[in-house]
């Protein structure tokens, strides 16, 4: 069931315990469920709940501490040993008078761990501020301290396989793309969209099926595209309006993320004016950007290029991107933006989203790449322009009019 050589695992937590060691962290407790699977393999929808890896500094292996129920996940799909799973009974979820942390706390003491100093992810989504609490309070003699990104930082530079599996979500967004753009048509329904969206997502390819996305699809239709981050309603297109669809592939949670922008019917001058701008930028960074750079720069050639069309964008040009869960395919780590001083080096890869929110419409056309020994790859092969809804529909995939 692993998705990955025992002996990349193993890798990934020498890499884990050399940036402990730096960081002075004896026991380092991981909450990021990304983080979870990408030491473990630990794959399942049960974060909803309080789960963690705990790595310890002088030990061969973690542990996995969870919800009774979804120990025999655990042991079977991770490449842990069954006795390096510990479950908490079902009266600690969603309690009033028990909380799991408790229960690890315990855990921790009794195999002498209570009084070391104690990493922990402190601006993860699913550690909350009553989890650190209860850490505190039933460890009084550790002593804790901020880990958040750690892990994260060593999923930066991604190995061959994940790059495979990144090539594969490459393909299925491809796809969920061509298959979800053959709905956006006057009187079609937005959410008949994301539907077709979705169902490509999951269904994948003939070779190769898909995987729940971090994030839902976003549908901003119409004035709506000035807005970023909306999703969809059950609204019939309009003729004359434009749609932005960002949806990612996912396979073995590693993303691709692509958007476009549609129109439906032919669009007005100002719209492909300011998309030609976008994607002359986009351009721009995928021919120059190169192994050795740092992110601020690659943002500078961006900036430059639509700062000639008299536009000024606040927003970063993209992020670092991969292995993830809801609600965030992004690694939160490296930005592509002014003041990030990350070099980039061979295979780390970037959800590169040079898309500008105007007044009255947006545009997006995003590409995800791999940084290369020379300079970039691209994951998806699609059009980089405003795909037209018309009496006849642009084919992506051999560029021909059908």
């Amino acid at each position: 069931m692993l998705p990955f050589d025992i002996l990349e695992y193993q890798k990934r937590l020498m890499e884990t315990k050399q940036q402990m060691e730096a960081q002075g962290i004896e026991v380092l407790l991981i909450t990021d469920p990304a983080n979870m699977n990408y030491l473990s393999g630990y794959d399942a929808w049960s974060f909803y709940v309080h789960q963690m890896v705990v790595i310890i500094l002088d030990q061969p292996q973690p542990l996995w501490i969870g919800r009774h129920m979804d120990a025999a996940g655990a042991k079977s799909g991770t490449w842990l040993y069954d006795e390096n799973v510990i479950d908490y009974p079902d009266y600690y979820v969603h309690s009033t008078t028990h909380h799991p942390m408790a229960f690890i706390a315990d855990i921790l003491k009794q195999i002498g761990q209570g009084n070391r100093r104690i990493g922990v992810e402190m601006d993860n989504y699913y550690f909350t501020a009553k989890a650190f609490s209860q850490l505190v309070r039933h460890l009084p003699d550790a002593v804790f301290q901020d880990a958040d990104l750690l892990v994260n930082h060593i999923r930066l530079i991604k190995s061959d396989q994940e790059i495979e599996y990144m090539r594969r979500a490459g393909k299925i967004v491809e796809q969920a793309m061509t298959k979800g753009i053959t709905t956006v048509k006057p009187g079609g329904r937005q959410c008949d969209t994301a539907a077709e969206l979705y169902y490509h997502m999951v269904a994948g390819t003939e070779q190769y099926g898909g995987d729940y996305p971090a994030i839902v699809p976003f549908l901003p239709t119409g004035e709506n595209t000035a807005v970023p981050h909306l999703t969809w309603s059950d609204d019939r297109f309009q003729e004359g309006e434009t749609v932005s669809i960002e949806i990612a592939g996912c396979y073995k949670r590693y993303h691709v993320p692509l958007a476009r922008t549609v129109a439906i019917g032919k669009p007005n001058e100002k719209i492909l004016t300011t998309a030609s701008y976008v994607t002359e930028g986009l351009s721009e960074v995928l021919q120059r950007i190169a192994p050795g750079m740092t992110c601020e720069e690659v943002n500078g050639i961006w900036k430059q290029s639509i700062q000639r069309h008299g536009i000024v964008k606040e927003a970063r040009l993209g992020y670092s991107v991969g292995l993830n869960y809801p609600p965030d395919w992004g690694e939160h780590t490296a930005s592509l933006r002014s003041g990030d001083k990350t070099i980039l080096q061979p295979n780390m890869t970037f959800h590169l989203i040079p898309a500008l929110w105007l007044e009255h419409f947006g545009i997006e056309i995003s590409e995800t790449i791999r940084i290369t020994e020379t300079g970039c790859e691209t994951f998806t092969n699609y059009p980089r322009e405003v795909i037209i809804r018309d009496s006849v529909f642009l084919n992506p995939s051999d560029g021909k009019i059908s």
